[in-house]
């Protein structure tokens, strides 16, 4: 336990640069007491002490503004910044160096006792705000942008922005320096480059309307067979950027 709480304060230190010393990080810190205290009721709740573990975690949503339930599965080095307004649901599954921020959910999307909650594979960075949801998996060293609602599988190395979550970008590693990467502000923008396709097929069409119009001024039409192609692979973004979701 004294080894887990040593790392735990490490992790603190390379991902918050806000850390002063590690008193601060032991006595003001309710990402790291939710953390403790999940530890604790997941303890019970493996040795079937049902109501006594969910009483822990009740005591540490009261005492952090943190709910994570003792029946969620969560590796090492897992850190949540600020924290107030964390949800983990029952079925969830986070791996190792994973990173949460204020007001994430990893709910569940059915009434059913099944797997019902979302697997966060190691090094994933859920930003502010977000919302992934249902028994999805989100692959290894992705980003979720703040606010995103998720509720597809993501590959890994993804960043998602959006609603619903559209994979924006992709990268090979979000280790830096042996250190993450906590740049999950650097993100694309799916809306500026959906009215972008949006532009581009209204120059086409105005392209085509210039073919049946070769007196009009400045005409300079291309074929109605490039037109047609060009039409549609600015079709399929456009619906990808606003409604395709993953």
């Amino acid at each position: 336990m004294l080894t887990a709480i040593k790392e735990d304060i490490r992790t603190a230190y390379d991902r918050d640069p806000a850390v002063r010393s590690a008193l601060e990080v032991l006595t003001c810190y309710p990402g790291l007491h939710a953390i403790w205290m999940y530890r604790m009721g997941n303890a019970l709740w493996r040795r079937h002490f049902f109501w006594l573990a969910r009483f822990i975690s009740h005591m540490a949503r009261f005492l952090t503004g943190i709910e994570i339930h003792p029946g969620a599965t969560i590796g090492r080095r897992f850190f949540i910044d600020h924290g107030m307004g964390i949800v983990i649901g029952e079925t969830t599954e986070i791996g190792d160096d994973v990173t949460l921020y204020h007001g994430v959910t990893l709910g569940g999307t059915t009434w059913e006792k099944i797997k019902r909650h979302p697997t966060l594979h190691d090094g994933v960075i859920v930003g502010a705000g977000a919302k992934v949801l249902g028994a999805i998996t989100i692959g290894k060293q992705s980003r979720i942008g703040a606010n995103s609602v998720v509720f597809r599988d993501v590959p890994e190395h993804s960043t998602v922005v959006g609603i619903p979550g559209t994979v924006v970008a992709t990268t090979e590693s979000l280790i830096e320096d042996g250190r993450i990467n906590l740049d999950h502000h650097l993100l694309a923008n799916p809306v500026a480059e959906a009215l972008g396709h949006v532009l581009k097929m209204i120059d086409d069409v105005n392209a085509r309307v210039d073919t049946f119009h070769p007196d009009a001024k400045g005409a300079k039409a291309k074929a109605s067979d490039e037109l047609d192609k060009d039409r549609l692979s600015e079709q399929e973004k456009l619906e990808r950027f606003l409604g395709g979701g993953i």
